[in-house]
């Protein structure tokens, strides 16, 4: 393999492909990460793809209602369990209980159509 190629392949754990997360909505997706196995929210918008480990600051409770399964309004991720918002661009609380604490970012990327742990 020839530096060049393996350049731009992916290095980092394969967790799903792009189209199972629908444009402007989010999906779960259990990932091994350096410290252990977690469960993953990904928030996709267009080709672009944000992940936060599935943990509200608050109460260390999952942010699903049912599993894999998000309250998204108007660029809010919100905890189902006790109703905390999140920005989905940046994973910050900007309303409720852990106003101000953020979600857990977990770097990934895009690659042939495939989300990727960066």
């Amino acid at each position: 393999m020839d530096t060049v190629t393996s350049a731009v392949l992916p290095s980092g754990q394969a967790l799903c492909a792009l189209q199972d997360v629908p444009d402007g909505g989010a999906v779960a997706v259990d990932a091994m990460l350096s410290d252990g196995e977690e469960n993953i929210i990904l928030l996709r918008q267009g080709g672009e793809v944000r992940a936060y480990c599935n943990i509200c600051p608050h109460a260390g409770r999952q942010l699903d209602y049912a599993p894999g399964q998000f309250l998204l309004s108007k660029g809010t991720l919100i905890c189902a369990v006790h109703g905390a918002s999140f920005d989905q661009t940046n994973g910050l609380c900007i309303g409720g209980p852990c106003k101000g604490e953020s979600l857990r970012s977990v770097a990934v990327h895009v690659h042939a159509d495939k989300i990727f742990l960066a």
